[in-house]
């Protein structure tokens, strides 16, 4: 193929301003022009994922889209612990509580038993020089009982510590002395105790945020304190006996459960931190979350627009290459010799129509039927190299080649294919008020040629060089309107499936040898699946006959008025004859 052709440019809706001579489709056969061609890119299924990746990813993105109910998680896993700490703190300080009544109650018992003895024993033993009396405050000299002592020192207790009380009481007080007034807490304590004067009767109460221990013991009577409340004129017993239970010792400790808080000052500064940590940590994450999905809604739309920028792509070049380039193969200026089928078709007479269509209707009319034809190509598994006006150059055996043999074949089946449905075409356009619709030439060779990329390093084709492409634009220049020419070599490979005549031999610039081309009439039974369609249209004459479409009740009315159409034209034949 010459240079000229490669530096042409083309269109889709390139009309020849020049005669439709063989001669100018053989050079039009050599420019190059880029197939508009509808191939739909490629879709690679991503890869699944795991489960439970997708289960971790779901979750992890719910959490992420929704801060308030991710901090509220934090904040209760944080309040875990403190609250556990608060709950030990109360049981803390329960056990203190109880530890220091039953020691302060040990030591008030033991002053009480020290005074007894010790004071008011060995003043009694020594001449009752010093008066023992509960109104002691009214005599000089004189000293209090122990219980008045137990008594005055519980004022002294309660006065000077809010949390912690003692009281001394009994229900046989002194006339001198007020009654005390029990509650339930006391009544079954001083019950309990004259039934078990050993024992100790508590009583644990309180909110979530303080608490209070009451401790209740004996006051049990001694010898000294017998001889005393049975002679003093005030008591009102007189048959008090050594172990008696006369009274009860009530201590009440309070605490509220915060005064311990701050003894973990260490803890709180580690929840404070933990809290701070864990808050900067969902905010670094909801930062990140936020940028990610920002990256991701631009990938989207980069991922869109290159997908839209692919299918526009997809339309300049046969689907072959375009699954090759997307794949991954390297584009760059190389070629190979293959050995190819080749097929050139060509509109006849198609400047003549043109003139006789406005432009608009034309490009509709030839859109239409590259559209069509370009389909069948694509489904046969041929490479749309080009459009050069109304002509088609299509090759098999590049990418992709099933052999020469399966190549010729699907080359020719589509050959067959596009004539069938270009006459199906005819039909629907003549009813459009179209006078004259398409009749194409096509012409197919087998051979070695050049394929692969041509061009510069910044701009390069795709295409096909070599006399054996030129012979396949020439084939498709001898052929009869609606015909199809196949070379000597293309009709060896695909003999059992059409018949074919020979014609005469053509010469051709680069072949040496003269090619005989083969005429095909028809093809062989069961080459291929769908009948014959006989399409034939000039001045009176319409027809279009698809031997599929009729069936056995149909087939005898169409014979028939075949038969009297012949009968009439060889009646009409002898009556010019006669004149």
């Amino acid at each position: 193929m010459c240079r000229k052709g490669l530096r042409t440019s083309q269109s889709a809706h390139y009309v020849p301003s020049h005669g439709n001579t063989a001669e100018d489709r053989e050079s039009e056969a050599e420019m190059v022009a880029t197939a508009p061609y509808s191939a739909e890119p490629p879709h690679a299924s991503p890869t699944a994922p795991g489960r439970a990746a997708a289960v971790s990813e779901r979750i992890s993105g719910f959490f992420a889209r929704r801060l308030s109910i991710t901090i509220i998680l934090v904040l209760l896993l944080l309040a875990g612990l403190p609250v556990a700490v608060w709950l030990d703190l109360r049981n803390m300080s329960e056990r203190a509580l109880t530890e220091q009544a039953n020691e302060l109650s040990s030591t008030i018992d033991s002053i009480r038993n020290y005074y007894a003895s010790r004071v008011v024993g060995r003043v009694l033993a020594d001449g009752e020089k010093t008066h023992v009396l509960p109104n002691y405050a009214e005599v000089p000299g004189a000293i209090p009982i122990p219980a008045t002592l137990s008594l005055e020192l519980g004022d002294l207790i309660n006065r000077n510590n809010g949390n912690t009380q003692f009281r001394f009481f009994s229900d046989y007080p002194f006339k001198n002395r007020p009654p005390h007034a029990f509650d339930d807490f006391e009544r079954q304590a001083l019950e309990s105790l004259r039934q078990n004067p050993h024992s100790r009767v508590y009583d644990v109460s309180g909110s979530i945020f303080d608490r209070r221990v009451r401790l209740a013991t004996p006051i049990i009577m001694a010898a000294a304190c017998v001889n005393c409340h049975n002679t003093h004129p005030d008591s009102p017993k007189r048959d008090w006996q050594v172990g008696d239970v006369r009274g009860i010792e009530e201590f009440t400790i309070s605490q509220p459960i915060a005064a311990h808080i701050f003894a973990f000052k260490y803890l709180l500064l580690y929840f404070a931190f933990v809290a701070v940590t864990g808050l900067a940590f969902i905010g670094l994450q909801r930062h990140q979350s936020s940028v990610i999905a920002r990256f991701n809604r631009e990938l989207a739309r980069s991922n869109e627009f290159l997908s839209g920028l692919a299918k526009k792509i997809a339309k300049y070049l046969p689907p072959q290459l375009y699954r090759g380039i997307f794949a991954g193969k390297d584009v760059e200026i190389a070629t190979e010799r293959k050995k190819l089928t080749v097929f050139f078709s060509d509109v006849v007479d198609f400047t003549a129509t043109a003139e006789r269509m406005q432009p608009e209707e034309l490009t509709a009319l030839l859109n239409e039927y590259l559209t069509e034809m370009s389909s069948i190509a694509a489904a046969h598994g041929g490479t749309v190299n080009k459009f050069i006006g109304d002509a088609i150059l299509v090759f098999f055996g590049d990418p992709e080649s099933r052999g020469a043999v399966k190549d010729a074949k699907a080359c020719l089946a589509m050959a067959l294919d596009m004539q069938r449905r270009l006459a199906e075409l005819n039909v629907r356009w003549r009813k459009r008020g179209i006078e004259e619709p398409f009749r194409v030439r096509m012409g197919i060779n087998t051979g070695f040629c050049n394929v692969g990329n041509f061009g510069s390093d910044d701009r390069m084709d795709y295409t096909i060089i070599g006399a054996e492409a030129n012979l396949a634009a020439r084939l498709q220049s001898i052929a009869e309107p609606g015909g199809i020419v196949l070379s000597y070599e293309t009709f060896m490979l695909v003999r059992d499936m059409v018949r074919a005549r020979p014609l005469e031999p053509i010469t051709l610039k680069g072949i040496a040898h003269p090619v005989v081309p083969y005429a095909v009439e028809g093809s062989t039974d069961g080459a291929r699946k769908a009948a014959p369609v006989i399409s034939e249209h000039d001045t009176g004459l319409d027809l279009f006959i698809d031997t599929s479409a009729i069936d056995a009740s149909a087939a005898e009315r169409v014979r028939r008025t075949l038969e009297n159409v012949v009968a009439e034209l060889k009646l009409r034949g002898r009556t010019v004859q006669q004149n």
